[in-house]
């Protein structure tokens, strides 16, 4: 006898998932009422909407996320994307999902390592706020400012500064597609960071959007809330509008060069070298070093280790050559390996543009790097010795796709205290090293590679900063703490939190707890209020 299967639970099934269509459809159809309602004007809200069933919904979502695990479809989806096209539209959204009790994350770029901007693991349902209609770029060449709008990339910032003098720049991103939002709320460092600081350190205003759906400035908001937007990470503790930047000179010729030095090269001993030398070096240098693993030129069947030496100098190459030839004449640079070039050629440079690339590319705003990765981050304050780098060449090399990329600290970051902002990564740091583990798209063991990054984070424990072991907040990295699932409670989030921002954390949290103390703006990694 064949037993039939009861057609009911198919029935309860569809039931169910047409319930969900209809509260999701509901929801939306809400929040576009609660949205006219709270401006000052019609607007078509609805073709600013997307929703699953849209095709357009999978475009918006994935065009702006650089981690594609972050994608898959096991992970949690908004229940729609709004992309406002003003800043009141921005305001009201905020005061709209408040009263409907919707739980809303805030994307203005997508290189959030973890996806906290369009990901929830928390709660459902959620909602995206997706700034990326709101781009607009003002530079002022009389004052050397410019205001900058959060859903602009950091590589349009560099371009409409560059249309308008060859001789200004500003310190911030190597990467050209990080939205500015978010980048500079966690710090924003790159090339002139030795020269002028950080982006946070060169900020002057800025227009937030807090918990109460108010639109503040500098002055309105407070110098104490003024102060935590600037490095205490994203999405705690309101919606970054616009940032007022500082611009800073930069010569007419930089030079750039790249020197790749293997293990068969002696890489091992001028790496160890590069840790004495370049947080002390003149700070019109920066050398990175970017590391992984290669075929052996001297034996094919083997691989070795690759340590490249990536370089943005402010000035000649002459000068430069004498520079180093005092300071690090063991990386051997020749003029051959010296390219004199203009300030936003060098920002096509490092970020791995061809030579031939005109500036123009920096308008497209798109993520030039899209994988399936995990990363993790830890800084230094004493040299790694010889016996500890050839034990990680050793974990490097039984990886698929492992990548290192050391960056200096030293010069300008030097001058600033750890308060000085809610960054606390200045003084006595050499330098910060950034993991990465990359694998292929439908490679069904990843948890391989996520159980190397952390085997080889844990043997790099001796090696790096302790007590606490500090980690770069625009890395996200939910691995840290003790559940880092929960934001709401501040001994939870004290785990990653001292690892974040040392001491200035619990000043961040005093700031949350009086500025959005029903907790609004949260996320797995957020800020947490204090109980009432």
């Amino acid at each position: 006898m064949v037993s039939q299967i009861s057609p009911l639970p198919i029935c309860i099934l569809l039931l169910s998932t047409l319930s969900l269509q209809v509260s999701s459809l509901l929801l939306q159809e809400s929040f576009v009422q609660c949205l006219n309602m709270n401006s000052d004007r019609t607007y078509p809200f609805h073709t600013t909407v997307y929703t699953p069933n849209q095709p357009s919904f999978k475009t918006i979502l994935d065009s702006l996320a650089m981690n594609l695990r972050c994608l898959a479809p096991s992970v949690p989806k908004p229940e729609f994307i709004f992309t406002p096209s003003q800043d009141s539209h921005v305001q009201a959204s905020v005061i709209c999902s408040k009263k409907l009790g919707i739980h809303l994350r805030v994307r203005s770029g997508g290189h959030d390592y973890e996806g906290l901007s369009y990901v929830s693991e928390i709660e459902t349902p959620f909602i995206v706020i997706d700034l990326i209609k709101l781009r607009g770029i003002n530079v002022d060449t009389k004052t050397n400012t410019a205001w900058v709008q959060s859903g602009a990339t950091i590589g349009e910032v560099y371009y409409k500064i560059y249309e308008k003098s060859s001789i200004l720049g500003y310190p911030a991103g190597l990467c050209t597609s990080l939205g500015v939002g978010g980048h500079i709320t966690g710090g924003a460092y790159g090339t002139l960071m030795r020269k002028y600081g950080l982006g946070v350190d060169n900020v002057l205003d800025a227009l937030i959007v807090d918990a109460n759906g108010k639109i503040l400035d500098r002055k309105a908001m407070g110098e104490e809330l003024f102060w935590a937007i600037r490095g205490g990470g994203g999405g705690s503790f309101g919606v970054l509008l616009w940032w007022k930047i500082k611009l800073v000179p930069v010569p007419p010729t930089v030079t750039v060069f790249t020197v790749t030095k293997s293990l068969e090269q002696g890489a091992t001993k001028i790496l160890h070298r590069w840790q004495e030398v370049a947080p002390f070096v003149d700070e019109n240098l920066f050398v990175r070093v970017i590391i992984q693993p290669a075929t052996s030129v001297t034996n094919k069947t083997q691989r070795t280790i690759t340590t490249s030496y990536n370089a943005v100098f402010l000035g000649e190459a002459r000068t430069l050559l004498q520079v180093m030839k005092t300071s690090f004449p063991e990386l051997g640079l020749t003029r051959k390996d010296c390219q004199e070039t203009s300030w936003i050629k060098s920002v096509l440079y490092i970020a791995g543009f061809p030579n031939d690339t005109p500036p123009e590319i920096l308008l497209k705003g798109k993520p030039t790097f899209k994988n399936f990765f995990k990363a993790k981050s830890d800084f230094v304050r004493e040299p790694i010795p010889e016996t500890g780098l050839e034990g990680l060449w050793q974990r490097l090399l039984i990886e698929d796709i492992p990548l290192m990329i050391w960056t200096p600290y030293g010069g300008k970051m030097s001058e600033f205290s750890e308060s000085d902002s809610p960054f606390p990564h200045r003084n006595g740091t050499l330098y910060k090293i950034q993991y990465l583990s990359i694998w292929q798209e439908g490679e069904k063991d990843v948890a391989k590679h996520v159980d190397w990054i952390r085997k080889l984070y844990n043997y790099m424990t001796p090696y790096v900063t302790k007590f606490p072991r500090e980690a770069y907040v625009n890395y996200r990295d939910l691995d840290l703490g003790i559940n880092s699932k929960n934001s709401t409670s501040y001994i939870e989030a004290s785990g990653w939190g001292y690892r974040y921002f040392k001491g200035n954390f619990d000043k961040l949290v005093k700031i949350k707890t009086r500025v959005d103390p029903e907790n609004v703006f949260r996320h797995e990694q957020s800020i947490p209020p204090l109980p009432i």
